[in-house]
């Protein structure tokens, strides 16, 4: 098929979807910028790369520290004495860092259900002019009933469409979500541990 016979492949597509066409590429649009960013925000973060024996080397020696692991052990060994400020400088960057995810999880995975609901709209307006093709009769009858039924399953594909990648993309952000929070918690206990083997309470 030529580039001219495939854009007019998608335009007809396009066409005998109907108005539900065009929310569904917003919401389309919003799924998959949302998930990029966040999926991007995700992996340029390095603590995936760090093992337990530089985690504890940095932990003892926080000035050999590097990169946002570094930052945050630096923070929360500056300047504490007793275990409750290491616990009270986690909790600031557990309510710091994680919210921001999950707060655009809460959106993305609502827009991700939004999708087939507007193909199945899309589906439910597309019976109705068939019925109502069927109803008025007349010579163009076949037209009609093939035009209803064309809208009616194109839109409920194309909500389809753009929901399962959704729902993988969403899978993965979760995944890489609970990764960077068990690697928090698992730095809160290197530096508490750090700081009982000091006699610190």
């Amino acid at each position: 098929m030529s580039f001219k016979g495939t854009i007019d492949f998608i335009w007809g597509t396009w066409e005998a979807g109907g108005v539900v066409m065009f929310p569904l590429m917003l919401v389309a649009f919003l799924i998959y910028s949302v998930a990029a960013s966040l999926l991007v925000c995700l992996m340029q973060r390095s603590f995936r790369h760090l093992d337990d024996e530089t985690l504890t080397k940095w932990v003892d020696v926080p000035e050999e520290s590097e990169g946002e692991a570094g930052r945050i052990i630096r923070y929360t060994q500056e300047e504490v004495v007793r275990l409750s400020d290491v616990y009270s400088r986690f909790s600031e960057i557990f309510a710091s860092s994680l919210p921001f995810f999950e707060r655009r999880l809460v959106f993305l995975n609502t827009l991700i259900a939004t999708a087939p609901l507007l193909g199945l709209l899309g589906t439910v307006m597309g019976m109705l002019m068939t019925f109502k093709g069927l109803s008025v009769g007349g010579g163009k009858l076949v037209d009609v009933v093939a035009s209803g039924i064309s809208e009616a399953l194109i839109t409920t594909e194309m909500g389809l469409l753009i929901a399962v990648p959704g729902y993988f993309m969403a899978h993965a952000i979760k995944r890489r979500k609970d990764e960077y929070e068990a690697f928090l918690v698992r730095l809160e206990s290197l530096t508490l541990q750090q700081f009982k083997r000091k006699g610190v309470v």
